[in-house]
């Protein structure tokens, strides 16, 4: 296999208390992986660990065979009430591209980035002020602000828990065509179903994991 992330003996503690034990875990470069269970099983934890958040309190994690942080461009999180910057809708999307030093085709990637969450081509959406958004809009505009930077690793916390069922639905589409594109996905949910249409490999926690 080509693992991507190496984990032995992961073990990670607040204040003393050891939320998350992962004996073993490998995940392949490409790979769609479900992380379930019930809450306290550590998933949020392991989400941060491997978006190197967090130093784990001890194990091994590596990241192409090596261990340390990755690069920060290659892998983003998606948390289930994602942060927003207080501006519009396009400078939220093309932030990430603006800060790695990009001054072109902005327009252009943010539209083809929309467009992959399931908002029409049309530049209306994009001028719209954060505040003006619902719920299920804020969540795809954040997932939008991921995509555009085509990371090696999607990471996904709980991303359809406060979303309508259409954006549930435009979330999923978006993922699975990040999978085909190559993308190692690697999603947290308590909803069996929609983890079901991702048709990833499963991986159930417990909170003696």
């Amino acid at each position: 296999m080509n693992a991507l992330y190496q984990c032995r003996d992961l073990t990670q503690r607040y204040e003393g208390r050891a939320v998350l034990h992962l004996p073993e875990l490998n995940i392949a470069r490409g790979e769609v992986l479900a992380l379930t269970g019930p809450n306290g099983a550590g998933k949020s934890t392991l989400l941060r660990l491997l978006a190197f958040l967090e130093e784990p309190a001890s194990g091994e994690l590596h990241f192409h065979g090596t261990p340390g942080r990755a690069p920060r461009q290659e892998v983003t999180l998606l948390l289930q009430e994602p942060y927003l910057l207080k501006t519009s809708v396009f400078e939220n999307v093309v932030y990430g591209l603006r800060v790695r030093g990009r001054r072109h085709d902005l327009r252009e990637a943010a539209e083809a980035a929309m467009l992959a969450v399931g908002f029409a081509p049309e530049r209306e959406m994009l001028r719209r002020p954060w505040k003006a958004l619902s719920g299920g809009e804020k969540q795809r505009v954040a997932l939008a602000a991921r995509l555009i930077l085509r990371p090696l690793v999607l990471l996904l916390d709980e991303p359809t828990s406060s979303v309508d069922a259409a954006s549930a639905k435009a979330i999923e589409a978006a993922v699975r065509q990040a999978a085909l594109a190559g993308t190692t996905v690697v999603a947290a949910s308590h909803d069996l179903a929609w983890l079901a249409c991702l048709d990833a490999r499963r991986l159930e926690l417990d909170r003696s994991s």
